[in-house]
């Protein structure tokens, strides 16, 4: 099937599992934006019930990819030609501790789903992995190529299911578009859609909610790092840049391309103290830091090379300025919560 035979068909019904969290949510807007039909199926750990509702318009289908008989009746159900994977538990720390949630979640449920689909005679998958899977890198930017030594239950479990993907592609005929990303930041420009996590864990949100006095200070791990300020260095890419890699990879497969692996990154690393600096001067606030010891387990330094990506799927970053990444989930924090009319917020 060519693209101009997708084109000018009716576009399929898309099922995105975790489409009530940050990307997931952003991906569905986009594919709806697009012309897809989207069902979403989510469990709501950490989803939003109301924010598929009242701004995407859609109505979720609430549960969990551990449940068969319920993704039995959503493929039955629903004509749907592919699916795009988010639903994954996602705090390397916890994952520490309790790593039977994830793998019993992020590897089982997986499984559960693949079985289902090929089951239902659903073909196609793009999962959402993670940089996690490299971890320590002996390169960087790091390449698609880097070997892959996680070092945290989360990041082994998605590398686990890297490997399922690769093992069903040979035996069953699964077509997938693997996408391993860094650090997925900002929000839609809209203002009604961003970063909501409980408990939040990630640089730019725990920074902007400082600035809005949600917190009295935000801890710098680590300011002894050789980096060109002593502290970390990520590689920070805006979330509807993500989205759209997503449908990006889902249209690979459906033109009919085989299966691959793509790293999604924005190829410019930014530093914490850089990421707070920014953030004073958007917010025009005060963000007190207190400067802690540094992390186990936290390298000085975590950049993508994503020329595959741009090469293959014609994708590139469409807002891969710091200021726009900070705006964006600036605005959409006071939206979120109605601490200040985002349309009034002081000038950077």
């Amino acid at each position: 099937m060519g693209a101009e035979e997708v084109s000018t068909q009716k576009k399929p019904t898309i099922l995105v599992t975790g489409g009530a969290g940050y990307i997931g949510s952003h991906t569905a807007l986009l594919l709806k934006e697009a012309g897809y039909d989207v069902a979403i199926l989510d469990n709501l750990v950490y989803g939003h019930r109301h924010i598929v509702e009242s701004v995407l318009k859609t109505k979720i289908l609430v549960g969990d990819v551990c449940d068969r008989d319920l993704l039995n009746q959503i493929f039955a159900a629903f004509d749907i030609k592919a699916v795009i994977h988010f639903a994954a538990y996602a705090y390397v720390g916890e994952s520490a501790i309790k790593p039977a949630k994830y793998y019993q979640n992020n590897v089982v449920g997986t499984l559960n789903l693949l079985e289902a689909m090929l089951t239902a005679g659903v073909d196609k998958i793009v999962f959402s992995s993670t940089c996690a899977t490299y971890g320590i890198p002996d390169i960087v930017p790091i390449p698609e190529d880097h070997p892959q030594n996680p070092i945290s239950p989360y990041g082994a479990s998605k590398l686990m299911v890297e490997r399922i993907l690769a093992d069903f592609g040979i035996a069953y005929g699964l077509k997938s578009v693997i996408f391993r990303y860094f650090n997925a930041a900002g929000a839609h420009p809209n203002g009604l859609l961003g970063e909501d996590h409980q408990p939040e864990t990630h640089l730019i949100p725990l920074t902007l909610q400082t600035a809005l006095g949600l917190r009295d200070s935000m801890s710098i791990f680590g300011t002894d790092y050789p980096t060109r300020d002593g502290t970390c260095i990520r590689d920070y890419i805006h979330v509807v840049d993500l989205a759209r890699a997503h449908i990006s990879g889902l249209e690979h497969l459906l033109y009919g391309k085989p299966s691959d692996v793509f790293n999604l990154s924005n190829g410019n690393g930014f530093s914490v103290r850089e990421v707070i600096d920014v953030a004073r001067q958007i917010t025009g606030r005060a963000i007190p830091v207190l400067e802690c010891d540094r992390r186990s387990g936290d390298p000085p330094v975590l950049v993508g090379q994503s020329a595959k990506a741009r090469a293959m799927l014609g994708w590139r970053p469409q807002y891969s300025d710091l200021r726009d990444i900070i705006d964006h989930a600036w605005v959409w924090h006071q939206h979120r919560h109605q601490l200040a009319n985002p349309s009034t917020r002081a000038a950077a």
